[in-house]
């Protein structure tokens, strides 16, 4: 497997260098992945990433071409480069199980050893972690909005052929109930789902060619793309091909509320009761929640999922949140001191937190490592003194999802537009 070590910002060389020179990286840290704010109007974040995050980084490591690199654009000096040869992780990290919910501030993701291995992450797991949890955070509010009915993720076109896998992936965890990729059924085990495009009609002389071909290669259990030229004479024709038999129709243009219910009573008069409808274009949680009332069976979702809707970022940060100061004059490392950024719009919270969590949602973080009495801590091991221990499937990971959504109240499922929704109480020690 290739190294991952150069999936990073060349700053990050720059001040290692500059570390290894003064000796400093070797102290002991800590760093925490956070959300300062959750995208305008989102009430809530989901967690999703860290089923990919953990193999990538399992291959963070430098070889000769690596460093031969690095030394070639001035990112490392000659004494970084033999500090690189001798790299390994040997810290521990511990993070929100993948599916889980977080709010502004929630630590998502801890890394705790020696500031030079730590900081060398940051760009590989803000990556994953920013990507994924977007994806994630903005399908869940669709399977909110769709409200048990089936969403197909189909946004492999617009994005990145690599980005589209892992897109797939997030939203099947967030609820979606499968994918038009393939690479993320192999690799992930999304179900997968597709029918045809228009190039198919148009690729024939009649629409009847065109469905009869697709029925005589899949049975009546496909979909028909009924939409190419006029949507009532498309669903007659599937109809006289297919039979009442037929499994769906999809309608990809038009007013989508209107022509649902049109292509509903058209299919029940000619019998086709058991027919379902998909509908696709431009679909987000706004148009699905406004096609609540329509007779639609499933959506298919392109853009607005695999772009993160209209945040394709979770916005996280990476930031040192404790640090000691080396070695002391009796021969032991110094303790830990709380750091901080005191930016304008830019501030954090320093210390090393314990985030703990009660059975309604409360959420609360301590800088002394307790837990208060009821609480639960959320965070689980994903590495232990630079070994990394096995994490939640895909499918693990959507029913933590499917938990985390059914537990959130009305208030925070609605999708109009509003604020952070989270349950907080303070306590003794708490970070907060």
């Amino acid at each position: 497997m290739a190294s991952t070590a150069l999936l990073t910002d060349m700053y990050e060389f720059t001040m290692l260098s500059a570390m290894v020179e003064d000796g400093t990286v070797h102290h002991q840290a800590v760093f925490e992945a956070f959300a300062r704010r959750l995208p305008e109007g989102r009430r809530f974040g989901l967690v999703a990433g860290l089923g990919r995050l953990v193999p990538l980084l399992e291959d963070f490591r430098f070889g000769e071409e690596e460093i031969g690199f690095l030394l070639s654009a001035s990112a490392i000096t000659e004494a970084t480069a033999d500090y690189l040869r001798q790299w390994r992780f040997t810290g521990s990290i511990t993070a929100l199980p993948e599916g889980s919910l977080y709010w502004p501030g929630t630590p998502l993701l801890t890394v705790r050893g020696n500031v030079g291995e730590c900081m060398l992450l940051e760009t590989l797991i803000l990556s994953v972690l920013n990507h994924d949890s977007a994806i994630a955070s903005a399908a869940a509010r669709m399977v909110i909005a769709a409200n048990g009915r089936p969403l197909i993720e189909m946004g492999s076109r617009r994005v990145h052929e690599e980005a589209a896998v892992a897109a797939a992936r997030a939203a099947w965890i967030a609820g979606f109930a499968s994918t038009s990729n393939l690479a993320a059924g192999h690799l992930h085990g999304v179900p997968v789902a597709g029918t045809a495009a228009h190039a198919a009609t148009l690729a024939r002389p009649t629409e009847r060619e065109a469905f009869a071909a697709q029925i005589a290669s899949y049975g009546t259990a496909t979909t028909l793309l009924v939409d190419t030229y006029d949507i009532p004479t498309g669903i007659r024709t599937a109809i006289e091909v297919a039979g009442p038999e037929l499994a769906a129709i999809r309608i990809d243009s038009g007013d989508l509320l209107v022509m649902a219910g049109e292509a509903r009573a058209l299919l029940d008069e000619l019998g086709a009761t058991g027919t379902k409808i998909t509908v696709t274009s431009d679909l987000d949680e706004y148009v699905i929640e406004h096609l609540a009332g329509a007779p639609i069976d499933g959506y298919g979702v392109g853009t607005r999922v695999a772009t993160g809707s209209d945040h394709p970022t979770a916005g996280m940060v990476y930031k040192l949140v404790a640090v000691n100061d080396g070695i002391g004059e009796d021969g032991a490392p110094t303790p830990l001191r709380p750091v901080a950024k005191a930016s304008a719009d830019k501030a954090s919270v320093g210390g090393s937190k314990t985030v703990s969590r009660f059975p309604d949602g409360r959420e609360v973080w301590t800088l002394d490592g307790s837990v208060p009495p009821g609480a639960v801590p959320v965070h689980i091991d994903v590495a232990r003194d630079g070994a990394f221990l096995p994490v939640a499937s895909a499918a693990e990971a959507r029913e933590e999802a499917a938990r985390s959504l059914e537990s959130l109240p009305a208030q925070a499922r609605r999708i109009s537009s509003g604020t952070a929704f989270r349950i907080s109480e303070k306590h003794e020690g708490d970070a907060r």
